[in-house]
């Protein structure tokens, strides 16, 4: 793991997405996080230590979803499925499709395995799986704060990526996003269609990889929209110190009143992120994604606050 020593900085973003504002000042204390996200081959030791499964694993009880399509009552998770022609972009259904059978272990389908893909972050996990990983590893999940304090790097100068104002500076590929018009078109330049192994791209200026796309990453905080940050009368300071997010109670879809399931902060886009559709291959950009989740494009990464004792 990477010490960072923690610090203030100015959390979110205006050019983008209503969600990242408004701009607020917080502060993090020193934490440890890990330089990639998890891996295929580290879950796997998680698994083989504690006869883990996970949610994609286990079939749906139908008492939890009431009006469950019986067809649909069987174990499996979303996968990416590139349509074959033209379609819009505000019917994500057109390109999500639930595979019976997919699962960290199957990452594309029942059919496909992870030969090659030890060095790959796990995906197909919800939040729960990732969190059952993390304090079997002594860890936790970073709040939304920590994990936007590591991503910029140290630089607090408004910079939309970690590593400057244009995405592909002189046409270099730094992360692992889409290229090309999404969900039909991708012309791989950065030579991955779909997620790439840890430490493929440079790392940020505080050692991490992957901060931007290859996964989506869950955090501990329930999404809600940010607070301005209220400067106390007399003061000069106005940063909020170690934030931990909304209440449960708030992270509910308003979009999608039946659908009752809380939602937890996604941080860092993954390589289904496109110029075209879903900029959030940003450090402030986030995402709200039912706890019940788990897809082909979203894994995680864990932290340690304080001093470690391994």
């Amino acid at each position: 793991m990477i010490r960072l020593a923690g610090g203030a900085f100015t959390m979110g973003e205006e050019s983008f997405y209503p969600e990242e504002r408004p701009l607020r000042r917080v502060k993090v204390d020193p934490f440890w996080i890990d330089p990639t996200p998890v891996t295929n081959r580290q879950f796997a030791a998680f698994v083989a230590d504690t006869n883990y499964k996970t949610f994609a694993e286990t079939p749906p009880n139908p008492k939890d979803y009431p009006g469950l399509d019986p067809e649909m009552a069987h174990a499996g998770s979303l996968v990416f499925r590139k349509p074959v022609g033209p379609v819009g972009l505000n019917d994500w259904t057109q390109w999500w499709q639930f595979c019976v059978g997919a699962s960290w272990r199957h990452p594309q389908g029942a059919d496909s395995s992870l030969e090659g893909l030890d060095d790959h972050p796990v995906v197909h996990v919800t939040h729960q799986d990732a969190k059952a990983y993390a304090e079997w590893a002594g860890k936790t999940l970073p709040t939304e704060a920590e994990w936007e304090f590591a991503a910029r790097g140290g630089h607090d100068d408004g910079r939309a990526y970690q590593w400057g104002a244009e995405l592909a500076p002189e046409g270099r590929m730094l992360a692992n996003y889409w290229q090309g018009a999404f969900p039909v078109e991708n012309t791989a330049e950065d030579g991955w269609e779909t997620s790439s192994p840890v430490r493929s791209f440079p790392a940020n200026d505080y050692g991490l990889y992957d901060m931007i796309g290859n996964v989506w990453e869950w955090t501990h905080d329930w999404y809600v929209q940010p607070k301005a940050v209220e400067k106390k009368k007399g003061s000069a300071c106005c940063a909020v110190s170690n934030p931990r997010g909304g209440a449960k109670g708030d992270s509910y879809d308003p979009h999608a009143p039946g659908m009752k399931i809380a939602r937890r902060v996604t941080k860092g886009g993954s390589h289904l992120c496109a110029e075209n559709y879903c900029r959030r291959y940003r450090p402030a950009a986030r995402q709200g994604q039912p706890i019940d989740s788990s897809t082909s494009h979203i894994g995680f990464r864990c932290v340690v606050r304080g001093a470690r004792t391994d």
